[in-house]
């Protein structure tokens, strides 16, 4: 019996990765694909890939739950960062379990606890227990920060640098390339292995990288001078709330960094290589190969 592979967030950097790399081996697993999306006219064009609209998003628990019927195997990429997020989390799962949806694999984020310092990890926590309390076979991927996320750390200078200003403290975190969580994720949707199942698995790069470190990578590949300046907390509220964000949305970047000060987002895993075969791709290695990650800056 054919499968059926759905994936969420397909219009998006890391759901289009998974979604292009399920499509293009799916045959060989013996699956089938669709996409369900708010927009069809933004889905990536893939050959014999069904595209379903879901104008409402994980808030449209009817029209969620009719856009996944006949799902075995459900790909739930994180909704943006929103106020109301883990409602919506909460929604989709329960439009999978109405659907009659086999198994789940969610993408979370590295050290998701209930009292994790960086707040907008809590609600992964929260998902992660209302999947465990379906009953579903579900794996879940707690992804490290993103390696693209550096570039996007600095802030440039009068002297034609950049610096990344961070409460950060010595901390490190195990930046990992979103090419690989997209692989690990694409490698647990199409094998189907029960070895998967009930697992929690931290996907992370190669290293754990300070933001001393991090800064120095960025200089390299940019060829432009960036350096590391810490903060207080204080210090990195006031940079950040000119902004016009709401507060949950600043909490939630200067925990970021306070997780990282803390030590929680150090892990470094072997979970790349076990399910890819290949190593780990470290901040420098995806910068060079995504240069379109940093161009902004370079023209900032």
């Amino acid at each position: 019996m054919t499968r059926l592979i759905t994936v969420t967030g397909a219009t998006g950097a890391l759901g289009g990765r998974v979604a292009r790399l399920v499509a293009a081996h799916a045959a060989d697993h013996g699956a089938v694909v669709r996409l369900v999306v708010r927009d069809p006219a933004r889905a990536p064009q893939l050959p014999g890939t069904e595209v379903v609209a879901n104008p409402g998003g994980y808030t449209d628990g009817a029209g969620l739950t009719a856009a996944l019927t006949g799902t075995h195997t459900l790909f739930l990429v994180s909704a943006a960062e929103a106020a109301d997020r883990t409602e919506q989390h909460l929604s989709a799962v329960r439009a999978a379990v109405a659907a009659g949806v086999e198994k789940i694999v969610y993408t979370s984020f590295l050290g998701s606890e209930e009292g994790a310092t960086f707040t907008l990890t809590r609600t992964h926590a929260a998902t992660e227990a209302a999947l465990g309390d379906t009953g579903l076979r579900t794996t879940v991927l707690r992804n490290s920060m993103y390696a693209d996320f550096v570039p996007f750390f600095a802030t440039p200078t009068d002297d034609g640098g950049a610096v990344i200003a961070a409460p950060a403290g010595d901390g490190a975190a195990s930046f990992v390339s979103r090419d690989d969580i997209a692989e690990v994720a694409a490698a647990v949707l199409l094998r189907d292995h029960p070895s998967t199942d009930g697992r929690v698995l931290d996907v992370t790069g190669p290293e754990a990288l300070t933001m001393t470190e991090a800064a120095a990578v960025l200089a390299e590949v940019t060829g432009r001078p960036v350096r590391y300046e810490p903060q207080t907390v204080e210090e990195a509220w006031a940079t950040r709330r000119p902004s016009g964000a709401p507060d949950w949305e600043v909490e939630g970047w200067v925990t970021s960094y306070t997780a990282i000060a803390a030590g929680e987002m150090a892990v470094v895993s072997d979970v790349v290589r076990a399910f890819t075969g290949h190593p780990a791709t470290s901040v420098r290695e995806h910068l060079q190969r995504h240069p379109e990650d940093w161009a902004a800056l370079s023209r900032r």
